[in-house]
C-alpha cells in the first residue's frame, strides 16, 4: 500500500526532470514542498499529451471512474494492485488508455508495533526525485458536469528492505520506463515487466515521528529519523 507521501522537489526542476512543463500557472504555483502529501488532496501528475509530449498537471488523488455516480468512490481507489490493475472494472479503463507518472520524494509506510503503528520513511539513498507508476480518469459530476481529474498508485510487491516494515510497496519506475509507461501504444505483456518492486540497494528506511499520522501536520521535520 502508499497511503502517504511527500514532494518537495522544486516546480522548475520537476518540468526538467521529466521534461513536462506545468499546464497552467495554477498547476506551477501548487508545487509547493509538501512533506504530508494525503489521499483525497490534490497532486502533481504527468501525463502524455495527444501528440506524445508530456505535461505537468494535477489531479485529486483517489482514482474517481468515469463511470461512478458519485466522487466518493476515490476514496478506495487510492492505489491499484499491479497483478489485478488491468482486470479490475475500476482501474482497467484508465491502465490501457490514461497511464501517469506521480513525481514523489519518499513514501511512509507504517509497520504494526504492538498496539500501535511506527510510520518509516522510504527513499532513494540519493535523495533523488522518484516517480510512482500511476493511472488518472475525467469523470464528469452528474449534477454540475464539472470535471474531476483523478489518480491512483499502483502498487507491488515488496523488495527486500520494504518488506520488513509491510507487504506491498508502490510501483517506482526508473526514467528508462518512463516513455513504454506513458504510451498508450505500449500493449499489456510488456507493461506488466515494468511492476518490479524497486532494487533494495538503491533504498534507504527509517523510522520518523507519529506527528506524520495527522495529514494536517506539514513540515520538513518529518522526515527527521528518530531512535527504534
Amino acid at each position: 500500500m502508499c497511503g502517504r507521501y511527500f514532494l518537495t522537489t522544486p516546480g522548475e526542476l520537476l518540468a526538467d526532470l521529466f521534461e513536462a512543463p506545468a499546464t497552467s500557472e495554477a498547476v506551477a504555483a501548487a508545487l509547493v514542498p509538501r512533506y504530508n502529501i494525503a489521499p483525497t488532496q490534490a497532486v502533481p501528475i504527468v501525463r502524455a499529451k495527444p501528440d506524445g509530449t508530456r505535461e505537468l498537471a494535477s489531479a485529486h488523488w483517489g482514482l474517481v471512474p468515469h463511470w461512478a455516480k458519485e466522487r466518493a468512490i476515490g476514496n478506495k481507489l487510492i492505489n491499484a494492485r499491479a497483478e489485478t490493475v488491468a482486470e479490475k472494472p475500476s482501474f482497467r479503463d484508465a491502465f490501457r488508455r490514461r497511464r501517469c507518472l506521480i513525481p514523489a520524494d519518499g513514501y511512509y509506510e507504517w509497520k504494526k508495533d504492538g498496539p500501535t503503528k511506527q510510520p518509516f520513511v522510504f527513499r532513494r539513498k540519493d535523495r533523488a526525485t522518484i516517480a510512482f507508476a500511476g493511472i488518472w480518469s475525467t469523470w464528469k459530476d452528474p449534477g454540475t458536469g464539472e470535471p474531476l481529474e483523478s489518480c491512483a498508485i499502483l502498487t507491488t510487491t515488496p523488495d527486500a528492505l520494504a518488506a520488513t516494515v509491510h507487504d506491498r510497496m508502490p510501483v517506482i519506475l526508473p526514467a528508462a520506463r518512463f516513455s513504454p509507461w506513458l504510451d498508450s501504444a505500449t500493449p499489456s505483456p510488456s507493461l506488466r515487466e515494468l511492476f518490479s518492486p524497486a532494487p533494495a540497494d538503491e533504498m534507504e528506511a527509517y523510522a520518523v515521528s507519529r506527528q506524520v499520522n495527522r495529514p494536517s501536520n506539514d513540515s520538513p521535520a518529518l522526515l527527521e529519523p528518530i531512535p527504534t
